[in-house]
């Protein structure tokens, strides 16, 4: 593991010109057109890092994004990787820890989510404020890196509160309104049942979604600060509106752009 992030940022660090790029960002279903609003230094496809999966879906370019959002260096992911692909949590999870190589600290990730609580409607913006982990398998399983992080980390302040007021803040003053409630990881590939969509409410779920908690697991093993969002592609406030499929998620996502680039804008100027 050590030597593969070695090689793969050996290989990206001629991209960063010896500056100092201290953000990542980590983009979801239907969210990857955000990364056509950065002043973009360089895109490098996925398929030439060494050592990084591909993606599979549809609607991730699969793309290293370099270059500057809301006037800071920041390193972009176009595209992320699941776990349903087949890919497993180390695979899932490494261009994290490629960032973090690269001198990423802070970590911002969006996603497409299924809305849980019956409050929420679609196209809703809710920050995550932590999340119930449901996958089968976890990032950390299997011999702890002691160079990477602890064999134990603490998950109790996942999300940062710190980031998370930033963002409350931020959005009144652009008058974006925002929810914010639990993620839920589930392994997917298959949207959720009506009977789990009520088990995934019963156990204090907003939102589920099939990433970004194997990725912030991760980035707080390596001790960075982490940001979430989910854009809410249906709602279960009726059972008319619980069915979706990916191009609606995607539609969905490309309709929320606008108003998630102006809040992640806005948050990043003030940092």
């Amino acid at each position: 593991m050590l030597e593969k992030i070695k090689e793969s940022s050996r290989f990206l660090s001629p991209f960063l010109k010896e500056k100092h790029y201290p953000i990542g960002i980590i983009l979801g279903s239907g969210l990857g057109n955000l990364g056509e609003l950065m002043n973009i230094e360089h895109a490098i496809p996925y398929v030439e890092i060494p050592h990084f999966p591909v993606s599979t879906v549809e609607g991730h370019q699969g793309r290293l994004l370099i270059g500057q959002f809301g006037n800071k260096n920041v390193i972009a992911m176009q595209g992320r990787f699941h776990y349903y692909e087949g890919y497993h949590m180390q695979e899932v999870t490494f261009p994290v820890r490629v960032m973090h190589a690269l001198g990423v600290n802070i970590l911002f990730v969006s996603n497409a989510a299924g809305g849980v609580n019956t409050s929420y409607q679609t196209g809703d913006l809710m920050i995550i404020r932590d999340h119930i982990n449901l996958f089968p398998e976890h990032p950390l399983r299997g011999k702890n890196i002691d160079e990477l992080g602890p064999r134990f980390p603490a998950m109790t302040d996942a999300y940062s509160l710190r980031l998370i007021q930033l963002a409350e803040k931020t959005g009144r003053q652009l008058d974006i309104p925002l929810r914010k409630g639990i993620y839920a990881g589930l392994q997917g590939p298959s949207f959720e049942t009506p009977a789990e969509y009520n088990w995934i409410r019963v156990i204090g779920g907003d939102a589920v979604g099939m990433s970004t908690v194997p990725e912030v697991i991760v980035a707080r093993h390596m001790d960075m600060e982490c940001f979430g969002i989910s854009v809410i592609t249906n709602s279960t406030a009726h059972a008319d509106s619980i069915k979706t499929n990916h191009k609606e998620v995607q539609e969905i996502g490309n309709q929320a752009q606008p108003r998630l680039s102006e809040l992640l804008k806005g948050m990043l100027q003030e940092l």
